[in-house]
């Protein structure tokens, strides 16, 4: 006879995101990094933002993004 697994409940929780404003020093950081054409990977986990966030706040300012634009 095989034993029953105990069914898990499919409900998982997630953690909530904070949203952290973007201080003058990252703006002075994120442009010196498109002047250098910085790949965006390599700047999100330098500044610890997601890349879509790092893009949408390139875009707002008027500044390209990435080695590949």
């Amino acid at each position: 006879m095989a034993k029953k697994a105990a069914k898990k409940s499919a409900k998982t929780t997630t953690k909530k995101r904070i949203r952290v404003e973007y201080t003058k020093a990252d703006v002075r950081e994120l442009r010196a990094h498109s002047k250098g054409r910085t790949p965006v990977r390599k700047i999100a986990k330098e500044m610890k933002r997601s890349e879509g966030s790092l893009r949408q706040k390139a875009m707002a300012l008027g500044i390209g993004l990435g080695h590949r634009r």
